[in-house]
């Protein structure tokens, strides 16, 4: 496995925008320098009143697929 770690904030007003469907995916900066994007679906259960914020890692396999995510 693989993973990446990443610094998300993303406020209640973006977060609606993604639940909607207007926008699908998430595009950050890992820590690593890295630029990516995934789907927005998978921070689904860390989604707080005041938003989704904190860091993640992201763990994909060898084909760069998503496995799994946890808060740090």
């Amino acid at each position: 496995m693989q993973h990446i770690i990443v610094d998300i904030n993303i406020s209640p007003e973006e977060w609606i925008k993604l639940y909607q469907g207007v926008a699908t995916d998430v595009h950050t900066t890992a820590r690593d320098g890295r630029s990516v994007h995934f789907p927005a679906r998978i921070l689904s259960r860390f989604y707080l009143r005041d938003g989704v914020r904190g860091s993640f890692r992201i763990l994909f396999d060898t084909n760069g697929k998503f496995a799994s995510i946890e808060r740090l």
